[in-house]
């Protein structure tokens, strides 16, 4: 079990795409044969953003640097559906651009009935590191509520 803690980006590195970062955590989970993210942040966008960490550091140890930020947008009927679109994205844009997706940000919105992910990464060439292959993300187990103390939670499942 591994945990992290992302920090709040300063004014001064705010994404250009509307995205956005708030404070969030998440906890790699051992899970039979898979590897499960736990997380939790401040706002929706905040919980897509440190699950989308979790899903790097289940790929990852050691992430260089370097890499160019990138833009991601998914539609989708409900907000589990827009967390799972959004991580298979993120998984999609490491096998075609053949990069680590890093430093994930989000912005997540209901706009006309569909829940809108607007969101970025930095693409950390898959050449500058020791990646595991992290298949897929599941449907199994997935939870994402928001607290009555007006926090989100979010756990997430994905196929190694």
């Amino acid at each position: 079990m591994r945990e992290h803690v992302t920090d709040e980006d300063d004014a001064s590195d705010q994404p250009t795409d509307a995205t956005e970062r708030t404070r969030g955590q998440f906890e790699l989970r051992d899970h039979t044969a898979d590897v499960a993210v736990a997380a939790s942040a401040e706002t929706l966008g905040g919980v897509f953003a440190a699950v989308a960490d979790g899903l790097t550091a289940a790929m990852c140890d050691e992430v260089p640097a370097t890499g160019e930020r990138f833009a991601v947008t998914v539609r989708a009927e409900s907000r589990e559906a827009a967390l799972f679109d959004y991580l298979d994205q993120c998984i999609y844009e490491r096998d075609v651009r053949l990069v680590l997706p890093v430093d994930h940000r989000a912005r997540v919105e209901r706009v006309d009935g569909e829940w809108v992910v607007e969101a970025s990464a930095r693409g950390v060439p898959l050449s500058e590191v020791v990646a595991r292959d992290v298949k897929a993300v599941t449907y199994s187990e997935m939870e994402l509520a928001e607290t009555d103390d007006g926090e989100w939670r979010a756990y997430v499942v994905f196929d190694v």
